[in-house]
């Protein structure tokens, strides 16, 4: 199970993260993290960067160590790591990397109530995301080519991660569309008739509930 920690912002972790190669203001840390894409690697909200800067010093994660000012903007404050700040950014990846959480996930949203939409409709739907999902892992793959002959592997895993898990979602949903294109798919039939014949929702959910489904199903 996950600690709760004292700042629990995974953007928290990325200026850490950062933190660790040398000093920065906030504007450097937010322009070496989108560099970096870290925004598509984690939920990053960049509005609240500076909150989480000061959230990092004030649980001493983090600390100031003087300012600067580069002509007429506004005097910059410079942020170090601690060495409290290092032990927490090595135990937060530690646990990141050892223990599985669940996570939200929207396309798992839209399965968990598909039974509003009829069948062939999820098909062509399927259909759409399949086409999709292969376009972003060729482009990804492509990316990834481009990257590793600059960036050593290392630093490139997070994407190979990303495209593993396009890939064994995009193989999922060939598989379901097949089965319910095909008629392969447990009581597709009774789905179809279910709208075919606008039998309400609350019906069939007290059928699933009451353990009719199966025969009502069947008939």
């Amino acid at each position: 199970m996950a600690k709760k920690r004292k700042v629990g912002n995974l953007l928290a972790l990325a200026v850490l993260a950062a933190l660790i190669e040398r000093p920065m203001h906030r504007y450097e840390l937010a322009a070496v993290l989108r560099e970096r894409g870290k925004d598509s690697d984690m939920d990053i909200k960049w509005g609240s960067l500076y909150t989480v800067v000061q959230n990092l010093e004030k649980h001493g994660f983090v600390e100031v160590i003087g300012s600067e000012r580069d002509g007429a903007r506004p005097e910059r404050t410079i942020y170090r790591l601690t060495d409290s700040g290092r032990a927490e950014a090595e135990d937060w990846t530690r646990e990141l990397i050892s223990t599985p959480e669940p996570e939200h996930h929207r396309f798992v949203a839209g399965l968990s109530v598909v039974a509003m939409l009829p069948p062939d409709e999820v098909v062509a739907l399927l259909d759409t995301r399949i086409e999709q999902l292969n376009n972003d892992i060729a482009a990804r793959r492509a990316e990834i080519e481009t990257q590793t002959a600059l960036i050593p592997r290392l630093f490139m895993i997070e994407a190979e991660f990303g495209v593993a898990m396009l890939s064994a979602e995009a193989e999922w949903v060939a598989a379901l569309r097949d089965e319910l294109a095909s008629g392969t798919f447990p009581d597709v039939g009774f789905w179809r008739r279910a709208h075919t014949e606008k039998i309400p929702l609350g019906e069939v959910a007290a059928m699933v509930e009451g353990g009719t489904f199966k025969q009502s199903a069947s008939d």
